[in-house]
């Protein structure tokens, strides 16, 4: 059954969704026998105008008698909600697992995609997947979004998709990058994100990390002060969330860094800053680019991250509250239910 529901969320992502919502109908249809359109509608917190297209497929199909007195299951409907019970159950499994960890890290929303992106490459894929389709809800038209590089921002851009709705939106890399592998880039994330979504794009040519003294030089030029107050001003970033040390080493940390972040007990990476158990900033690498203050300022902070390996992290990042929707798949979820201690 769990390989089932793996393939028909990659096959048929809406499926799942459809299939709950009529059975869910059918559900309610016979417990209340005989109830009407109206009193359905309003139990199920749905529209009239979508119950009662709902109600016209279920009835042509056989599954439903519609009178004046009101709605019934016919044997046909009856046989197939018993049918859906236990393939119901599990999906309701999988709902329940995120509203236990949107508790647990207080957000907003949380996303769950099955398996475990340490092992399966087709993991990272679908948390791409999921992120599109979040940021297409909520993208409205002439909005900036703000990207972090790494490779799992560059599974995001390899799934956007144009966005008809949302026209002359701007994307933008979060943070100054060059230095590391060009296609994990936030630069040329964003601008694979804008081609594909139909939008607009700015760079920042900025080496990462840097000196104090480069550091207040460069943000004083004015090409690099006017990407600046529009990173600043953005309503929805889209980040990743690294193991502390393993970022260090990939952005080539002196030896005396690396020890400190080894000293301090640092757990996550997140926009340059390395953080402990605890959420608390142990080291903060110069950066020319959004900081974790201004992440208040956005209405959409969304962090994506999975893999078992990346729990601690996970863990660690959210305690600083910064991020309200979390993307993770079902590995790192698991492990982060085990207990307040990872």
């Amino acid at each position: 059954m769990k390989d089932l529901l793996d393939i028909q969320a990659k096959l048929y992502p809406d499926l799942l969704d459809i299939m709950q919502k009529r059975y869910k109908i059918l559900h309610y249809i016979q417990v209340m026998q005989l109830i009407g359109r109206r009193s359905l509608a309003e139990h199920l917190q749905l529209k009239e105008r979508e119950v009662r297209t709902e109600i016209e497929f279920l009835s042509k199909h056989g599954f439903i008698n519609v009178s004046s007195k009101g709605m019934s299951l016919t044997d046909e409907g009856i046989a197939i909600v018993e049918k859906l019970a236990s393939f119901m159950n599990e999906i309701s499994e999988f709902r329940v697992l995120e509203s236990q960890i949107k508790d647990k890290l207080q957000l907003d929303h949380v996303i769950i995609v099955a398996g475990n992106s340490d092992s399966q490459a087709s993991v990272k894929q679908e948390l791409g997947k999921a992120s599109v389709k979040f940021l297409h809800s909520v993208l409205t038209s002439n909005q900036t979004i703000a990207v972090t590089g790494g490779t799992t921002m560059a599974e995001v851009a390899n799934q956007m998709k144009p966005i008809e709705h949302a026209m002359n939106c701007t994307f933008l890399p979060a943070r100054g990058g060059l230095g590391e592998r060009v296609e994990n880039q936030a630069n040329t994330i964003c601008a694979q994100m804008a081609k594909k979504a139909n939008g607009n794009y700015r760079m920042l040519y900025v080496p990462d990390p840097l000196s104090e003294e480069t550091y207040h030089s460069i943000i004083e030029e004015p090409a690099i002060k006017d990407i600046l107050e529009m990173i600043h001003d953005t309503k929805i970033v889209l980040h990743s969330i690294g193991d502390a040390y393993t970022m260090a080493k990939r952005r080539k940390a002196s030896e005396q860094v690396l020890h400190t972040l080894k000293r301090c007990n640092a757990v996550s990476e997140a926009f340059g800053y390395y953080l402990n158990e605890k959420g608390e900033v142990v080291y903060k690498a110069r950066t020319v680019g959004m900081q974790l203050e201004e992440l208040e300022h956005a209405e959409y902070v969304v962090a994506v991250a999975g893999g078992s390996s990346k729990a601690e992290a996970i863990q660690s990042y959210f305690k600083q509250g910064k991020s309200n929707v979390l993307i993770t798949d079902e590995a790192a979820a698991n492990k982060l239910l085990k207990g307040t201690s990872l």
